[in-house]
């Protein structure tokens, strides 16, 4: 078996993934970057909306973090976020890479809105700031010496002291990571990548469920692999649903950014009341928990297969001018936004919950860290404010590699050698794959989804149970491929958020339980 050293292993090349390769790099440190594709296949690449900059208020922004949490976000990874989120911004987005953020008529930056915001505080670049940001980062990432990236290799699994080493005391260790088993989906091989850090920035959760705004590939693998190795998870059942996701029958859903909402759009129903007003002073510009919920209530008692977002308050030009690419892809699928609303539901978004980190990423696991949303620092608590994340990417990958480059300058002990790889060689039947996931996709929409209840997490635990059986039984028999490793880390993440919602009987947040008769 092919085994390749490195300092550090990233796992996972969106934006926070990258920004720590070049920090690290920078520093002097070998990275190896792993990516499912290439450079901009990431959630970070589909963030439409924006970032916060915010230098000059930072108790207002950490208020409205904690008033968007419904008060249980982390009070430190709050004031991290607001302390050092408008210097991570200037220096490497504004500064060295020039991001080309929206200006107005004299210069300045334009700052918009969003849900749960008290003020203007947001950039953006038309409504594919996260495309922007990650393409200019991946292009810096791919120029620096040090960092090799990997398209299409794949992690398999951690590698640990306690779990692929031959030496038997090493299994009496503390819990320790020393790289993982990695899979060219290429060739089809498995190597072994040994690192001295490694880092799970694998992304979200979201393509569990039927419905959602994530990228393909998207089902938690930075969680289900930590799990596997004894790293805390917290948090899970705090799945956050964004309100306005397209629909339309027999055409493929996608975000139809917030900030259409912080410029004067409004969500109504089918009678084109504005059915939020009711429930939120703020109407549609309440937090994201709230808008979900309320228009998940409204379809379920209208029967209405939709709710529709108004955009009368726009004038055209300047609709066209700023959300060209939501109304683009409205148009291919036979929605004029001049002369109509835009039809939405909600759809898994964003995962506040993950794996249990301190504010320089380490998790309980020694030498294994966590970034992105793949991580949880407590930061968004029961429900994230609208355009934290990709700040949190920054910031979070900014703290993580500094941490890790100090410490690595006193290490000079040689890294363990793990058992070779052993697996099957039978191919896997794709057709058995596709129904298998989509029975996890259904099983948490319909069970797990924005309403849960005791009845239902407990059926959707006791389908998931006997499914992952038979996964696990398939996965040992056969030979590993890109969409086997994502059935099993599916069904696993799976698992373990409806175990979090079984345990948490009250609703706060993105997390709601109704009582039962």
């Amino acid at each position: 078996m092919e085994i390749i050293e490195t300092d550090c292993l990233v796992i996972g090349a969106g934006l926070a993934g990258s920004a720590y390769a070049l920090h690290a790099a920078r520093a002097g440190r070998r990275v190896e970057l792993l990516a499912l594709d290439g450079p901009l296949v990431a959630n970070s690449d589909w963030a439409q909306g924006g970032i916060i900059y915010e230098p000059g208020a930072p108790a207002r922004l950490g208020a409205d973090i904690v008033a968007a949490s419904d008060g249980t976000s982390n009070p430190a990874a709050g004031e991290q976020l607001v302390r050092e989120g408008p210097a991570a911004v200037k220096e490497l987005l504004l500064g060295e890479l020039g991001v080309a953020f929206d200006r107005d008529a004299a210069g300045a930056l334009d700052l918009t809105r969003e849900g749960g915001h008290s003020a203007r505080r947001i950039l953006h670049a038309k409504d594919l700031t996260g495309h922007a940001i990650l393409a200019a980062v991946a292009a810096r990432v791919d120029a620096t010496p040090g960092i090799t990236r990997r398209g299409g290799w794949v992690a398999v699994d951690l590698l640990t002291l306690s779990h692929s080493t031959d030496l038997v005391a090493e299994r009496y260790a503390p819990l320790t990571c020393f790289g993982a088993y990695v899979l060219d989906t290429a060739s089809g091989v498995v190597r072994a990548i040994i690192a001295r850090r490694t880092v799970l920035a694998a992304g979200g959760l979201g393509q569990i469920f039927l419905h959602t705004t994530n990228q393909p590939g998207s089902v938690g693998h930075g969680v289900a692999m930590a799990y596997r190795v004894g790293a805390r998870l917290i948090d899970l059942e705090y799945v956050q649903f964004h309100p306005t996701a397209f629909h339309r029958p027999n055409a493929p859903g996608f975000l139809v950014t917030e900030a259409l909402r912080g410029e004067g759009a409004v969500i109504v129903n089918a009678r084109g009341e504005r059915f939020v007003d009711r429930v939120h002073p703020t109407g549609s510009l309440a937090p994201r928990d709230v808008v979900a919920r309320a228009v998940h209530l409204e379809l379920a008692a209208s029967g209405e297969p939709c709710a529709y977002l108004d955009l009368g308050a726009l004038p055209p030009d300047f609709l066209r001018a700023r959300f060209p690419t939501v109304a683009a892809r409205c148009a291919a699928h036979g929605v004029d936004v001049d002369r109509g609303p835009i039809p939405v539901v909600p759809a898994a978004h964003f995962s506040c919950g993950g794996v249990h980190t301190d504010l320089a990423g380490r998790t309980n696991v020694r030498n294994l860290g966590a970034i992105g949303e793949t991580a949880c620092t407590g930061l968004h608590g029961a429900n994230r404010l609208a355009s934290t994340s990709l700040l949190e990417c920054l910031v979070g990958a900014r703290a993580a590699a500094a941490a890790a480059v100090t410490e690595l300058a006193a290490e000079r002990d040689p890294l363990p050698r793990p058992r070779p790889w052993r697996g099957a060689d039978r191919p896997a039947d794709p057709t058995l794959i596709r129904q298998d996931l989509e029975l996890v996709r259904s099983t948490m929409w319909n069970y797990a989804g924005i309403v849960r209840s005791s009845r239902r997490l407990a059926r959707a635990r006791r389908i998931l149970l006997e499914l992952r059986e038979e996964i696990q039984g398939f996965y040992r028999d056969c030979r590993p491929t890109r969409e086997l490793l994502e059935l099993r880390n599916a069904v696993q993440t799976a698992l373990l958020v409806v175990h979090a919602a079984a345990l948490n009987p009250r609703s706060r947040g993105c997390h709601h339980v109704v009582a039962e008769d």
